[in-house]
C-alpha cells in the first residue's frame, strides 16, 4: 500500500528556515508527480508547491515563490520542501501528495496523501 510520511515540521521564529521531507513507499516514485499543500487553522487546504516526475518542472504558490524550494530525490523516494524567510502566515499543517500523472497544482488531482506535519512560525 502507498504510504507518504512527512518529517521536519516544528516551531521556528519569523525569518527562520525549516526543511520538510516526505518519504514515499508502495509506489513507483519516479512515475509520480509530487506536491506540497498546507492547511492553516480555520482555512481550506491550499497548494504550496509541486514538482514533475522527472523534476524538470516546478510550480509554486505566489505566497511562497522566492522563499520555498521543492526538490526530489528519485533514488531515495523522497521529496523535500525547503522553507526560508518563514512568516507567521506560513503556520499550517503541511501535507505531501502524489499523483501518477503529470504535475498539477490542484488538490483534487492527487490520489495519495501523507498525514501532515505541523509548522508553526511565531516569535
Amino acid at each position: 500500500q502507498v504510504q507518504l510520511v512527512e518529517f521536519g515540521g516544528g516551531s521556528v521564529q519569523p525569518g527562520g528556515s525549516l526543511r520538510l521531507s516526505c518519504a514515499a513507499s508502495g509506489l513507483t516514485f519516479s512515475r509520480h508527480a509530487m506536491g506540497w499543500f498546507r492547511q492553516a487553522p480555520g482555512k481550506e487546504r491550499e497548494f504550496v508547491a509541486a514538482r514533475s516526475r522527472s523534476g524538470g518542472n516546478t510550480y509554486y504558490a505566489d505566497s511562497v515563490k522566492g522563499r520555498f524550494t521543492i526538490s526530489r530525490d528519485n533514488a531515495k523516494n523522497t521529496v523535500y520542501l525547503q522553507m526560508n524567510s518563514l512568516k507567521p502566515e506560513d503556520t499550517a499543517v503541511y501535507y505531501c501528495a502524489a499523483r501518477s500523472s503529470a504535475v498539477s497544482i490542484f488538490e483534487r488531482e492527487y490520489a495519495y496523501w501523507g498525514q501532515g506535519t505541523q509548522v508553526t512560525v511565531s516569535s
